[in-house]
């Protein structure tokens, strides 16, 4: 018996090689192969020779035997015959029947006589004809997606591909609002100052102050700061910097709240080709001597709050004052600009770095060191799925020393936005600001939008928001429940980008996803890829959960201190786990390192949030994995109520058993008045772990049962 079938695959023939030619893989690739395990000694590398174990279900046997490699030629054939077993020959055929199309055929021959021909002729012809043919279905849908992953994140692909992809880049800046009429004196000095700077903040900062001089780039509780006074600025202190012993290359730590202060010195170091170490405020005095040891900070411009935070972690010339809260006294910035030229540097040869440090929810934070765009793309790549515009009023609520909020400030300039800034945050205040600046975007993390619509309504609708238009949210997991909460309040204008410190972006939910779909991170925006693998690097199909990779033009370099995420085909692993709904809308089902077994069945903690998060009276709701000797790990859920609400552990574990599986159910609950979190709002949850494993099993569920509220 010969079965013998072909597929059309709009690639060129050495890219589907590389989909076949390790025989090893074939369990893998060929349907209705349960094993096609390499046997015997000699190079692992497939060869005229080579041997494999394999085997193949039929109806309700499994069949097969030892096949040997009788050709094996790169980009064209791979052929094999049976040792022993079942004899039969196989063969797989590669030919370009036009330039980047590929014949392909798969070739399968059993013999006739005996219990083969009888299996053959009553069982296996239609089943093994249809495996044959969903094979080569398969091929060309891996083959052909992989090659548009690469067409999209290398900017290649055939010449209607790139027009389409231009096509979407032109009417993404003309909806943006960056292409206007403007003095042909004016548009020549931008030109000039993107060509010498680039896509960067201080690139963007001098074309703005070219272009709109006199326009307000920074509104902070000292007033009004124009793009002009904002880039001559930073070049005075650039210079100053420079006369201090500040060169180059040199790592600088920037330990600010949101104020004017934190631009200048962004602005001034990378202006020198100083790498920007930005530093968490919430850090503690041994962590922050640490993390500048570690990063090999020579420096730190810090204000004057945590003076004594950094202590003597560095010599006093190497200290330099950002922000005084006393109004009479002049801080260092000030001094270095007053005293210094403000001609304009010359560019570095060397880019500046930025160096974010990782949350450190689950342990120590980790420098992640980005360099500066080199082109539009990643503007374009925010602006395609949020709708921001240029030169208009963005409160960036988010810390600037976190990846969200440093993206805002260098959206902000590249856009000539004004961008108004608070140095802590306060929900009513945020309220006020609004109302007072007209601010059409507010970018924020989850948790400041929490805080908002905790706010009594009577507080709520004092002030008037109709100006807002955008409300940007990034840094941690936004459930379905607020949201709609929040939308419900202030109209549909949230847009949520999912990302990391590494990759920056993947996917951005738009209000009418979030609608549509509570909980999904949303879709892959301009530019970007995004690929869900299984353990073995296999695409997994829609609906399942799989290691979620992105390509973009912002991928991190690696953490600072060695090693970075793992990358397949181009692509950086985000450390998460999601699935692609049926409209190729994500869903992140949590860390693939937070996956719990719990007696034999694989949890997600996020999806048992996502439940408890909409429950009435859940204000904020964190779980946990923790070691359990009877089942291995359990979960473990800590939960704050709303203000005015009472809540005990048995509706806590009522209200998931009504919706999830019994094994989904924490074991454990534990009613907080708030939870622990680091300075851009993220949960630590490492904390909570700590605390539940510390605990004999006995204490912890009489705690349970008593916790307060």
């Amino acid at each position: 018996m010969r079965i013998d079938e072909s597929v059309t695959i709009r690639c060129r023939p050495s890219a589907v090689w590389k989909a076949i030619a390790d025989p090893a893989q074939y369990g893998e690739l060929i349907t209705g192969v349960t094993r096609w395990d390499r046997c015997g000694r000699g190079s692992a590398d497939p060869h005229p020779g080579s041997r494999y174990s394999m085997r193949m279900q039929v109806g309700a046997t499994e069949v097969g035997g030892v096949v040997e490699l009788v050709e094996y030629t790169p980009g064209c054939d791979i052929a094999w015959h049976s040792v022993t077993g079942v004899d039969q020959r196989g063969r797989w055929r590669l030919r370009e029947i036009e330039p980047g199309v590929t014949r392909v055929t798969h070739r399968i021959a059993y013999q006739t006589p005996g219990v083969w021909g009888l299996i053959a002729d009553r069982v296996a012809g239609r089943q093994v004809r249809d495996n044959v043919r969903s094979t080569l279905r398969a091929l060309r849908d891996r083959c052909e997606r992989s090659g548009e992953r690469r067409d999209s994140a290398q900017g290649a692909g055939d010449p209607v591909s790139v027009i389409a992809q231009q096509v979407q880049a032109l009417r993404v800046v003309v909806s943006a609002g960056l292409l206007r009429p403007m003095r042909p004196d004016r548009l020549v000095g931008t030109a000039l100052a993107l060509h010498h700077w680039g896509f960067t903040v201080p690139g963007g900062i001098a074309a703005s102050a070219i272009r709109s001089p006199n326009a307000a780039a920074v509104v902070d509780e000292r007033g009004v700061t124009s793009f002009a006074q904002l880039d001559a600025g930073s070049n005075a202190l650039a210079n100053g910097l420079a006369a201090a012993g500040i060169r180059e290359g040199d790592r600088v730590g920037l330990l600010c709240r949101n104020h004017r202060g934190f631009v200048l010195a962004m602005l001034a170091l990378t202006k020198l080709g100083a790498d920007v170490l930005f530093l968490n405020t919430g850090f503690a005095a041994p962590q922050l001597a640490e993390v500048l040891r570690r990063e090999g900070a020579i420096a730190v411009m810090h204000d004057e709050e945590f003076t004594e935070l950094v202590g003597e972690a560095l010599p006093a010339n190497r200290r330099f004052l950002t922000w005084s809260d006393q109004p009479l006294r002049e801080d260092d910035l000030e001094r270095l600009i007053a005293e210094s030229d403000p001609a304009e540097p010359q560019p570095p040869e060397r880019s500046s770095r930025l160096v974010i440090l990782t949350s450190g929810t689950t342990g120590t934070p980790k420098g992640a060191s980005r360099g500066q765009p080199r082109t539009a793309d990643p503007l374009l790549a925010i602006l395609s799925r949020i709708p921001m515009r240029a030169r208009e009023i963005t409160l960036v609520a988010a810390p600037l020393f976190h990846a969200w909020g440093a993206m805002h400030l260098g959206l902000g300039v590249l856009l000539s936005s004004t961008l108004v800034l608070q140095r802590r945050f306060d929900p009513e205040q945020v309220l006020a600001a609004i109302e007072e600046h007209r601010v059409t975007a507010l970018a924020a993390v989850p948790l400041m939008l929490q805080r908002m619509v905790d706010l009594p309504a009577h507080v709520r609708r004092r002030y008037d928001t109709s100006s807002l238009r955008v409300v940007a949210v990034s840094g941690s997991a936004l459930s379905g429940d607020l949201a709609r909460r929040f939308m419900d309040e202030y109209g549909d204008v949230v847009h949520n980008l999912y990302g990391s410190t590494e990759v920056a972006w993947a996917t951005i939910a738009t209000p009418e996803d979030l609608r549509a779909a509570p909980g999904t991170a949303g879709r892959p925006p301009y530019g970007t890829v995004v690929r869900l693998v299984d353990e073995r690097g296999r695409d997994v199909p829609r609906g399942a959960t799989g290691r979620i990779f992105v390509g973009n033009q912002m991928l991190f370099e690696g953490y600072t201190g060695g090693g970075g995420k793992d990358v397949l085909d181009g692509l950086m692993a985000t450390g998460d786990v999601g699935r692609f709904d049926e409209e190729g809308r994500l869903f992140v089902e949590g860390r693939d390192d937070e996956m719990i077994v719990s007696g034999g069945e694989n949890v997600f903690p996020a999806e048992v949030e996502e439940v408890l998060a909409a429950h009435p009276d859940v204000a904020e709701v964190a779980v946990v994995g923790v070691p359990d000797e009877e089942w291995g790990q359990r979960l473990a859920a800590y939960v704050v109520a709303r203000p005015g609400r009472r809540l005990s552990a048995d509706q806590v574990k009522s209200h998931v058993r009504s919706r999830l599986a019994r094994y989904k159910v924490p074991r454990d609950v534990e009613l907080l008045r708030a939870l622990p979190r680091n300075a851009t709002g993220k949960v630590v949850k490492k904390d909570l772990a700590h605390s539940t494993a510390r605990k004999p099993s006995g204490t912890r569920r009489k705690t349970v049962r008593r916790s307060t509220r």
